[in-house]
């Protein structure tokens, strides 16, 4: 059995935008999603880690899938996060997207709870047997205290639309290991900014980023130059990009990319609590990088 997804390139984890009293900001949001893709992106993740998915209602989360369905019209595949406290909620959610419109889902282990192997097994496949849409697994061991190992894939693997892995594991072996055990069952896609060119050197097929968001010309045309064998290329923007790809391993991820997003005029720093925007150091830090990379832009 072998993966059938298509999905390769740049797929950003868009952010969802909020309004000063923090309620959505609808309009802002589908104008990210929408420059985004006329920048070039292969795809869109909706509601993931920078999606502030957990901070989200459950009207809430449909409202902004739907929202980016009507934004993106077909011109990319939509994958929406799947992250929720229990089973039943996640198969809700998968269910419904499927009915929004998405064309795939990244699905993580559920939240808090940390499962034994064979409790992630049970959760992952209710959730891919609730629909037929193609998925996506996010493996992220230092964030969500998980491993999705190459023994739970196996035992998912009987089920067709299980079809990628979202690597986010900071060891570059995952990459061989993933594809020397499963070979091209699933697609894989790096996970972290600074570990995706060696991601895609070692056969990822895609990169679902975080720093997109802010330079996504440069994401697009780091991923095109690898893709088309042109390392020396691709290794000029990874070398200039890593400063800021570093943010994406760091607590407050969430924070810095809104703030890139900022500087850059491509969205609003405006996070919903216990997030809450950067300050004092740590603040005048990330714009300093920021400004840095904007004023050496190796993509002009």
């Amino acid at each position: 059995m072998t993966s059938n997804t298509g999905w390769h390139g740049v797929f950003p984890a868009a952010t969802t935008q909020f309004n000063e009293d923090l309620s959505i900001d609808i309009d802002a949001t589908q104008r990210v999603q929408d420059a985004l893709v006329n920048d070039g992106v292969n795809g869109l993740i909706i509601l993931g880690t920078c999606g502030e998915n957990n901070s989200l209602d459950a009207d809430e989360k449909r409202t902004v899938l739907r929202a980016a369905v009507e934004a993106v019209k077909g011109r990319v595949p939509v994958v929406t996060g799947v992250s929720e406290l229990d089973t039943r909620r996640a198969v809700a959610y998968a269910r419904d997207a499927e009915k929004l419109g998405a064309d795939g889902l990244m699905v993580l282990p559920a939240m808090v709870y940390v499962p034994k192997p064979e409790e992630l097994v049970a959760h992952l496949r209710a959730v891919a047997q609730a629909t037929s849409l193609p998925i996506m697994l996010y493996n992220n061991p230092p964030a969500y205290r998980v491993t999705i190992t190459n023994e739970v894939l196996a035992q998912l693997a009987d089920l067709p639309n299980i079809q990628a892995v979202k690597e986010s594991a900071p060891d570059s072996r995952r990459f061989t290991d993933l594809i020397n055990a499963f070979g091209e069952r699933f697609d894989v896609f790096a996970g972290l900014d600074d570990v995706a060119l060696e991601g895609l050197l070692l056969g990822a097929k895609g990169w679902v980023s975080g720093l997109t968001s802010a330079f996504p010309q440069e994401s697009v045309q780091l991923v095109a130059a690898a893709e088309r064998g042109d390392w020396n290329e691709a290794r000029r923007i990874y070398r200039w990009f890593m400063p800021l790809l570093h943010l994406d391993a760091e607590h407050d991820l969430v924070q810095t990319i809104k703030l890139a997003e900022q500087i850059m005029g491509r969205g609003s720093e405006r996070v919903r609590m216990p997030r809450m925007p950067l300050t004092g150091a740590r603040r005048a830090e990330v714009i300093a990088m920021v400004e840095k990379a904007a004023a050496t832009r190796p993509c002009r």
